[in-house]
């Protein structure tokens, strides 16, 4: 069962909404499950069952990898026989450099442009990695963030920069080049201002 957004915007605006706030609670419960586990815990099955909860009543194949060609744009994400092999590489580049990395951003900045590059899923690509990207952030940091407003509510206020930084990164990689430090100093931003503004109200 799922609502299409040209049958009833209202309804699918609101459902999307919902399903945020639900993505956001299971978000909590991964970190605080992976700050117990350790970044093992960063697996397909947590990626899958953020995108689940962000997609629930809108898209019916939400929490699986996509098994169909998919258009972004200008952008056209790889074959989907190549989605599994692809996140594997994804996972296993953040689980092999986890304890190197010199910038807590760096990894969660790799995460959140991989995956909407790779765009694993039918729906809900961007909303599943910013939701991964902060998983990361908070376990790099030791915790969750204090601040009421967390980094993906953060990046979806103001998208531009954050689409730019992500063109900057599918650029380098175009030119045979890995680099993600423009997404890496944007992304600093927005947790800047969650930090800063935790500070505030204390």
């Amino acid at each position: 069962m799922s609502i299409r957004e040209q049958d009833d915007k209202d309804m699918f605006d609101r459902v999307q909404e919902q399903n945020l706030l639900r993505q956001y609670d299971l978000l909590a419960n991964c970190i605080d499950i992976g700050l117990t586990k350790g970044i093992e815990f960063f697996d397909k099955y947590t990626l899958w069952s953020l995108n689940a909860a962000a997609v629930s009543n809108i898209a019916q194949f939400g929490g699986r990898f996509r098994e169909e060609p998919i258009y972004v744009g200008k952008h056209i994400p790889p074959h989907f026989k190549e989605v599994p092999t692809l996140m594997d590489r994804c996972l296993s580049v953040v689980h092999e450099n986890w304890s190197k990395a010199r910038n807590p951003i760096e990894l969660p900045a790799y995460v959140l442009w991989r995956l909407n590059w790779i765009h694993p899923f039918v729906e809900g690509n961007g909303r599943t990695a910013r939701a991964a990207s902060y998983y990361l952030i908070c376990l790099a940091y030791g915790g969750h963030l204090p601040g009421k407003k967390i980094v993906p509510e953060r990046i979806r206020e103001n998208r531009q920069p954050y689409y730019d930084a992500l063109k900057a990164a599918d650029i380098a990689w175009e030119d045979g080049h890995f680099d993600v430090s423009v997404l890496t100093d944007y992304l600093t931003g927005p947790v800047k201002d969650q930090l800063q503004e935790a500070s505030i109200a204390s």
